[in-house]
């Protein structure tokens, strides 16, 4: 079960972004790092394409997920992830700051 998933709501602990705050768009397991919306963004030169204008655009790049932490449901704070196992045996995420449940 992964710590870190799409939608979660991150804040960047280090880096150019170190502090904002944004929404999980994308998760790579396997490279280890996650796409967050307006965070990480980067200017790409764009080839045009039928469908694409020619020119430079900002798309967001891949952030490793050691420099994010999950933000706390209660107050917004980085929080680290821990798992509990409810009374009807449904693992879930809960908050290590606050006890909350991150998810339902």
């Amino acid at each position: 079960m992964q710590k870190i998933r799409k939608g979660d709501k991150v804040v960047v602990l280090t880096g150019k972004d170190k502090g904002r705050n944004g929404e999980v768009i994308k998760v790579n397991p396997k490279e280890d790092n996650a796409l967050v919306r307006g965070l990480n963004m980067v200017k790409r030169h764009q080839r045009q394409t039928q469908t694409q204008e020619a020119g430079i655009i900002s798309k967001e790049a891949p952030i490793h997920l050691s420099n994010l932490a999950v933000a706390d449901p209660k107050d917004g704070k980085p929080t680290r992830v821990g798992f509990r196992i409810e009374k009807d045996g449904k693992k879930v995420r809960v908050a290590k700051r606050s006890g909350e449940l991150i998810d339902g």
